[in-house]
């Protein structure tokens, strides 16, 4: 692995403010890399006009011994959302708790890689969930989020510090971060994981669903580091810790605004007045086919409402107009973890269950006693969904007057 400069430079001398770490200077108006500062993060290689900085990787095998530790990137709200702005969102807290599981078992450090506009005493926040060590990356150039800055400021932390595993959520900013990285690293990347263990080789198992759900399969990347992996929200269980002295590393990364491609000119965030988005509720009334029409699956709106819960669907449920696909639960949709799942006249695809099979309890109402659903139900009620969903509401109804 290695990076020149081709004789194609023309010597406009834009790298040499894209480099984080001042490793670049002009000669004879030609670009000049230090090699012993240069950290291959890629920003020249982003900003040079006539491609003449040229990062080459070859696939060999070699010494990972210097590789150690397990990272999480520490995800916050959504830029848009400006009452939460600076708050963690909880699929750090998932990835953290799992991240605490595979460092013990590879007896190393759990890190979080935090890149923020202000330091709101996260390591004491990230303590509480495993963390040993915080990355800590400060600059009003990390709000809002933007994939050039957050790709070259990363790359220079791992190509210093050289992680083991790192681990992103299965979410827009990760899905759109943890690809850059990989392909600027040369690593490979499994996306979407369920699951991630520790082998006998100490070497990160990550299982997936493939061909559609119907098997699961268990990823390796042996001759690579860091091993990479992107986690679906909702699938890992929240572990709190007691909380400890944190070491904090701060890394002062300078940032050329000129490597940002993407200007954002406006944000709008759409409210809906009394809907929880379902990877946040407690509770799930969720709708299938076996429901029939759209009009008989309204009743679950009514239901949904006397429970204080979500309204979710398969994607059968979906693909029948019965409701909108923000509703979906499953492999296609979104991964839901609430404490109370009722799902009405759902079969129970492999694609389904994947999505909703963590939850606390389940109670799966359908009239084939052989579905698929009850496979994974705490609770099976064998009878036509729609007049169960009828008779439910009537005793939640009953028993609300006489409190």
């Amino acid at each position: 692995m290695g990076i020149e400069v081709l004789n194609n430079c023309i010597g406009c001398s834009k790298c040499v403010g894209s480099c984080p770490f001042e490793a670049i200077s002009m000669s004879n108006k030609k670009a000049v890399i230090d090699l012993t500062k240069c950290t291959l993060c890629g920003a020249c290689v982003q900003v040079c006009p006539v491609k003449a900085i040229v990062i080459s990787r070859e696939m060999v095998k070699r010494d990972l011994s210097a590789y150690r530790d397990v990272w999480v990137f520490v995800e916050f709200a959504d830029d848009a959302d400006i009452k939460k702005q600076g708050e963690i969102k909880k699929v750090s807290f998932e990835l953290l708790s799992k991240g605490r599981f595979l460092a013990d078992k590879l007896n190393q450090k759990l890190c979080a890689v935090v890149l923020t506009d202000k330091n709101r005493d996260y390591e004491k926040i990230l303590s509480e969930y495993g963390a040993d060590r915080v990355y800590l990356l400060e600059n009003d150039e990390y709000l809002p989020y933007d994939t050039d800055i957050y790709s070259a400021s990363i790359m220079s932390l791992i190509n210093k510090y050289k992680p083991s595993i790192f681990l992103f959520g299965a979410t827009y900013k990760g899905r759109d971060l943890a690809p850059r990285m990989a392909a600027n690293l040369y690593v490979g990347l499994t996306a979407d994981c369920t699951d991630l263990n520790i082998n006998n080789d100490g070497l990160l198992v990550q299982s997936r669903p493939a061909f559609g759900g119907n098997i699961m399969a268990d990823i390796l990347s042996p001759n690579s580091r860091p091993q990479m992996a992107t986690v679906r929200p909702n699938v890992m269980k929240i572990v709190k810790v007691l909380p400890k002295a944190v070491e904090v590393i701060k890394e002062d990364i300078r940032i050329d605004k000129n490597i940002r491609r993407v200007k954002v000119v406006q944000r709008h965030k759409e409210e809906e007045k009394g809907y929880t988005k379902i990877e946040n509720a407690d509770i799930i009334v969720s709708g299938g086919r076996g429901l029939k029409s759209k009009e008989k699956f309204e009743i679950l709106n009514e239901l949904a409402k006397l429970l204080n819960a979500s309204v979710g669907a398969s994607r059968a449920a979906v693909d029948s107009g019965f409701i909108d696909k923000k509703h979906q639960v499953g492999q296609s949709g979104t991964t839901v973890r609430p404490r109370l799942y009722l799902a009405f006249g759902i079969s129970g695809a492999v694609q389904h269950l994947v999505g909703m099979k963590n939850s606390d309890v389940i109670v799966a109402i359908n009239k084939d006693p052989n579905a698929m659903i009850f496979s994974v139900s705490k609770y099976a009620i064998i009878g036509d969904a729609h007049d169960i969903a009828k008779k439910l509401i009537e005793k939640i109804k009953s028993a609300k007057a006489v409190a």
